[in-house]
């Protein structure tokens, strides 16, 4: 084994322990879904890219030569991410699992499906790796657009709130890594897109510090306009992102003790899998709902004497 087959071996295996871990980061999130039986509000998409994107690069394993960290990374996260997928289904309400099952089966299954067929019987065997090679190139270029709506909100509000330093830390390592493998693998389809996760968490990591000791700007009322989480989407070739989803649950709270009526309708924001929530809003609802809870027992202790 020659200097540069060490090299890719050993980046190779550091990459399947990152992209381990990030596949198993949002197992806390649906243990709390099987837990309290309803999806609070997360959506399915992000699971349904990452599966789209694992079949693409293990498939692409597959017909390459000497990719055997590839096989065994994607193959487990297929796996892992059908199980999310089959977890957010059974809990969905119903309307978002009818679309999270026409997503599935528009893009996971025949996507997937016109792909191979394309790929094993209208190209020649000598084109079969490159096409392919490129045809996962360009998702994954596109998933990492995903990111950059972080970014603009970040700059916007000048708050890291929605941009969690670490998550940005393990993209640039992550990108640093399988681009590592991809050149001393000489895979130029794993290592371009890598590049773009280097510059796009480096860039994060940029922006955390500049605006990491930046007041919030508080909230005056219990409407929260927008939500957004980083859910950790793992590209097949082990590229971490942060993808933006706006996740958003209205809770009647009609029978809620110590909320005046006028906030009875309250915005309950479920962010991120490491459950990151909105504490000056919650703080604020669970203050005045203890304020009026003790108001309530002041006036029945009057009435009742």
């Amino acid at each position: 084994m020659d200097f540069h087959s060490q090299l890719a071996l050993a980046f190779g295996i550091l990459g399947n322990v990152i992209s381990f871990m990030v596949y198993l980061a949002p197992t806390p999130t649906f243990y709390r879904i099987w837990k309290v039986k309803s999806t609070q509000g997360f959506q399915s998409l992000p699971y349904l890219v990452a599966l789209f994107s694992s079949m693409l690069w293990l498939y692409y394993g597959l017909l390459k030569t000497n990719a055997t960290f590839l096989i065994t990374i994607n193959a487990f996260g297929c796996v892992v991410e059908l199980i999310y997928i089959i977890i957010y289904t059974i809990y969905a309400t119903k309307n978002a699992r009818i679309l999270t099952l026409k997503i599935f089966i528009v893009m996971n299954v025949v996507s997937s499906v016109l792909i191979v067929v394309t790929i094993q019987f209208a190209l020649h065997d000598s084109l079969r790796v490159t096409v392919l090679g490129w045809v996962c190139t360009a998702f994954a270029i596109c998933v990492f657009a995903a990111p950059l709506t972080i970014v603009a909100k970040v700059i916007k509000s000048k708050s890291v709130e929605f941009m969690p330093f670490n998550l940005s830390l393990f993209l640039t390592i992550s990108a640093v890594v399988w681009f590592s493998y991809g050149l001393f693998l000489k895979d130029i389809c794993i290592a371009i897109p890598n590049v773009l996760g280097f510059i796009l968490g480096l860039f994060q990591m940029i922006l955390y510090a500049i605006y990491k000791n930046k007041a919030t700007a508080p909230k005056e009322e219990y409407e929260l306009e927008q939500a957004m989480t980083n859910v950790v989407i793992l590209s097949p070739m082990g590229i971490l992102m942060s993808s933006p989803s706006p996740l958003r649950e209205r809770v009647s709270k009609q029978n809620t003790e110590g909320v005046e009526d006028k906030n009875k309708n309250v915005e309950v924001v479920v962010v991120n899998s490491c459950e990151v929530i909105s504490s000056p809003l919650l703080d604020k609802v669970k203050k005045q709902g203890k304020e009026g809870v003790e108001e309530k027992k002041k006036k029945s202790v009057g009435t009742s004497a």
